[in-house]
């Protein structure tokens, strides 16, 4: 026991009482979050609605790009199993080790780190009961595919991401919200220049592989991205503690 102790105090920036406090956060908000996004997805007609409106809103915009990114991918093995990847693992793979990362080297960055991440989610749950919207892999007869239903046992099909997944959670894309906090945290917190290159880019390859591989259109995108920044101004630079202060300087 006293070795398990005096190697948190060594390993753990604030021990083994905070890190599993911090562990109850992140699994049990991942619980609630699989619970709350399964809730959100009893309206397939309404979703596939909204996932036609999309396209109506990128056809009139002469902007449909994913079937083009659908064609890059599938003229490359290699860039197909890596955007597949991508997109399995981004969401919570990369971010969890980036969160485990920034708690153990960069402790000081953590909290406003986890929070613009969990703000961020509880955001898009929102906006998934509010506008349920099927992604453009539900749309094969216009020419989409789900390019990740050949990735190995792990795809849409696959009994555990039936049980676990919201099918009809494309607008707006977590995977981009998500992608861009990662990316502009690590990016600001790593000190290496080829670290700070990878996450510079990471935002960017994570939004390409959500759209070549079928589950998000690129408004999607656009509305993670809204969805991060709101996220991050409030975390940040939270505009109600900068009015409290100022009703306390006029006071």
């Amino acid at each position: 026991m006293s070795v398990l102790v005096s190697a948190g105090r060594r390993v753990l920036p604030r021990g083994w009482a905070d890190f599993g406090l911090q562990l109850a956060i992140w699994f049990g908000f991942l619980a609630a979050y699989q619970v709350a996004r399964g809730i959100a997805d009893r309206n397939p007609p309404r979703a596939f609605d909204n996932g036609l409106h999309v396209i109506g809103i990128e056809r009139h915009a002469n902007a449909l790009i994913e079937l083009t990114l659908q064609r890059l991918v599938d003229g490359s093995e290699v860039l197909g199993t890596l955007a597949s990847w991508t997109y399995w693992n981004s969401e919570f793979t990369v971010l969890g080790l980036a969160l485990l990362w920034v708690y153990l080297r960069r402790n000081e960055a953590f909290v406003r780190f986890r929070n613009t991440i969990l703000l961020a989610n509880v955001i898009g749950l929102i906006g998934y009961v509010l506008l349920p919207t099927a992604p453009p892999r539900m749309f094969p007869d216009l020419g989409f595919s789900d390019t990740l239903s050949g990735f190995g046992e792990l795809n849409h099909g696959s009994g555990l991401i039936e049980f676990a997944a919201n099918p009809y959670a494309a607008m707006p894309s977590l995977h981009a919200a998500d992608a861009l906090i990662v990316g502009v945290v690590l990016f600001t917190v790593c000190r290496s220049w080829w670290a700070k290159t990878i996450w510079l880019l990471w935002p960017a390859w994570v939004w390409f592989s959500v759209m070549a591989t079928g589950n998000h259109f690129w408004l999607d995108v656009v509305a993670g991205v809204v969805v991060a920044v709101i996220a991050g101004i409030f975390v940040y630079r939270n505009p109600f503690h900068r009015l409290r202060r100022a009703r306390a300087t006029t006071a």
